[in-house]
């Protein structure tokens, strides 16, 4: 299983735009992987469709977008047709990678035991992987087969992600761009006017503890 801060592994595909080698195809971008069980599925169709109508969002990040799916490539161009009519767009740009072997599932650490297809073998769960320029993992979640992602929540943490590997801040629970940050606990108070010239407000805790520092979003919204 890849870990946060692992360099993320460089695997070539086909995919439903052509073969591919990971970390050239991610080039200098971010990267969102996301998988899913099979084609022809109903919450992979709504999920392919909720990215394919975000796309424009995630281009504003700079994240790059690929899916995978447990099926070839024959059958990801015809099930895009399908995903195309029922999220009413014109338009699927990103490529499906094909793993029928569930092989790249396996060494990713994407199988989920639970579900399994009509020949009996394991279903890929709904995994995300968030990779940075550095071609490293920065933010994973998994969800299981039955469970569709909420890829509103996913493009908030995007937003955290990259605002907090810039700027020395974390964000807090309910976050969202553009609202306060917390200073970070290794900021020193004799760094806090160079650092966040906006201000910095500190909340008195019952502890005494000096540890709770709130800031303006370094970044405009």
């Amino acid at each position: 299983m890849i870990k946060l801060g692992d360099v993320f592994p460089d695997f070539k595909a086909e995919t439903s735009r052509g073969p591919i080698q990971f970390h050239e195809w991610l080039g200098d971008s971010w990267g969102l992987l996301f998988s899913h069980p099979a084609d022809f599925t109903p919450v992979c169709t709504t999920e392919l469709g909720r990215v394919a109508q975000l796309q424009g969002k995630f281009e504003e990040k700079n994240v790059k977008l690929i899916a995978l799916s447990c099926d070839g490539v024959d059958t990801h161009r015809k099930w895009i047709e399908d995903i195309k009519a029922y999220s009413k767009i014109e338009k699927f740009s990103y490529p499906i990678i094909a793993d029928e072997k569930r092989e790249l599932a396996v060494q990713l650490g994407m199988i989920d035991p639970d579900e399994k297809d009509a020949a009996g073998m394991p279903l890929t769960c709904r995994a995300v992987f968030f990779i940075g320029p550095d071609k490293k993992l920065k933010l994973s979640l998994l969800y299981p087969a039955t469970t569709g992602r909420n890829f509103d929540e996913i493009l908030r943490a995007i937003d955290s992600v990259q605002l907090t590997a810039r700027y020395k801040v974390a964000t807090p629970a309910d976050w969202q761009h553009g609202t306060y940050c917390m200073v970070l606990p290794t900021v020193r108070d004799d760094e806090l006017e160079a650092l966040f010239p906006k201000g910095v407000e500190k909340h008195a805790m019952p502890s005494g503890k000096d540890y709770l520092r709130m800031t303006p979003c370094p970044q405009k919204k």
